[in-house]
C-alpha cells in the first residue's frame, strides 16, 4: 500500500515537471518582459532599453520594457515575485526596493528568496542638480541657502525610501539643513519637477541629467562619485566640496522569480555574458555612466545580504524614517 502511493506520487509529480520541461526545450517561444520599477526617464529606464534591445537580438525574441511605477519600486518588484516563474518575466531589480526599502518598512516579498539572480549587477552615480531660478552656483552657496531659509527649498526624489530619498536626507544630515521632501514615482518625473519649478533640488542620475545641464535647463553642483565623472570633468565631487559620506552609488540587477527552470535560468544569463562582453555595449554603458560585470548567483546572494544590512545600519545611524 505504502509503495503504491509512493508510485502514485512519483507519476503526478513527474507529470507536473513535463510541461517545464517542454517549455524549457522550446524557450523562448514568445516575447519577454522586462519589468522597470519606475518611470521612464531616469536611469532604470535608459538601463532596461538598452539591455532589452541587446538581449531581445540574442534570444531571438523581443524583450518588451514595462514601466510599473509605484510605491518606490515595491510594486514592480513584487509583481515579478508573484508571477509564473517560466523565464518570460524578468525584473530590472534596483538598491531601492531590494536594499533600502527594506530598511524602512516591510515589503511584501523576500529580496534574496523571491528571486533567482542571472548574474548582471551594473552601478552608477548621482549629479545634484538645481533650477536655475536656485541663487547657488556651489554646493557651499546651497547650504548657506538652506540655513538662511531652513524648510523652504523642496527637494524631489524618486519616491518615499527610494534612492534618492535616502541620498538627500544622508546630505542632508551632513549638512545640518532642512528641506521639504517631495516624493515622485522614479528620477524621470523627479527631474522634470525639478525643471518645472516644483521643487528647486534632486539628486538625479548622471545618464539622465546631463542633457539637461548641457541645455541650461538644470544647473549641476556636484557629482557623488569618489572621483570626478569623466563625462562631466567640470563638476566637482561632493567631497570636494566639503561634504563627505554621501555615497548611495545606484546598482541594477537582473532577476527572475524563484523556481524558474534551471536551464531557463542559465539560457537568459548565458546570453547577458555575451550581452555584457559585446564592446559596443560596454561602451554605450560607459557614455550613459554604468559601469557592469557578471556576478555569479552565489556572489551575488552575499552581495545582496550585505547590501541589506549596509543601509540597515546608514538608516538607524541617520535617524531616516519612512513619512
Amino acid at each position: 500500500m505504502i509503495f503504491e502511493k509512493l508510485r502514485r506520487f512519483l507519476r503526478i509529480a513527474a507529470a507536473a515537471l513535463l510541461p517545464l520541461a517542454a517549455a524549457a526545450a522550446d524557450y523562448p517561444a514568445k516575447p519577454l518582459h522586462l519589468i522597470v520599477p519606475f518611470a521612464p526617464g531616469g536611469g532604470n529606464d535608459v538601463l532596461a532599453r538598452l539591455i532589452s534591445t541587446q538581449l531581445g537580438a540574442g534570444l531571438g525574441q523581443q524583450v518588451v520594457v514595462d514601466n510599473r511605477p509605484g510605491a518606490s519600486g515595491i510594486t514592480a518588484t513584487d509583481i515579478v515575485a508573484k508571477s509564473a516563474p517560466d523565464g518570460y518575466t524578468v525584473l530590472l531589480g534596483f538598491i531601492g526596493p531590494l536594499a533600502l526599502s527594506p530598511a524602512l518598512t516591510k515589503v511584501p516579498y523576500d529580496p534574496v528568496a523571491d528571486f533567482a539572480s542571472l548574474g548582471f549587477l551594473a552601478e552608477s552615480y548621482h549629479i545634484l542638480v538645481v533650477n536655475p531660478a536656485v541663487p547657488a552656483r556651489s554646493v557651499k552657496e546651497l547650504v548657506a541657502l538652506a540655513k538662511r531659509e531652513p524648510g523652504k527649498l523642496n527637494y524631489a526624489s524618486s519616491g518615499q525610501g527610494a534612492n534618492l530619498h535616502l541620498i538627500t536626507e544622508i546630505f542632508k544630515n551632513a549638512t545640518g539643513i532642512q528641506m521639504v521632501h517631495v516624493p515622485y514615482k522614479g528620477a524621470g518625473p523627479a527631474t522634470t519637477a525639478v525643471i518645472a519649478g516644483e521643487a528647486q533640488l534632486v539628486f538625479g542620475s548622471i545618464s539622465s541629467s546631463l542633457s539637461y545641464v548641457r541645455a541650461n535647463r538644470l544647473v549641476a553642483l556636484a557629482v557623488t562619485s569618489p572621483q570626478r565623472s569623466p563625462l562631466a570633468p567640470e563638476v566637482p565631487t561632493l567631497i570636494e566640496s566639503g561634504v563627505g559620506d554621501v555615497d548611495v552609488p545606484s546598482w541594477y540587477t537582473l532577476l527572475v522569480p524563484a523556481r524558474t527552470p534551471v536551464d531557463v535560468a542559465e539560457r537568459l544569463s548565458g546570453e547577458m555574458k555575451r550581452v555584457v562582453a559585446n564592446r559596443e555595449f560596454g561602451e554605450q554603458l560607459a557614455r550613459q555612466a554604468f559601469e557592469v560585470k557578471m556576478l555569479p548567483s552565489d556572489q551575488y546572494a552575499r552581495f545582496l545580504k550585505g547590501e541589506m544590512e549596509k543601509w540597515a545600519t546608514v538608516v538607524r545611524r541617520n535617524g531616516i524614517r519612512a513619512e
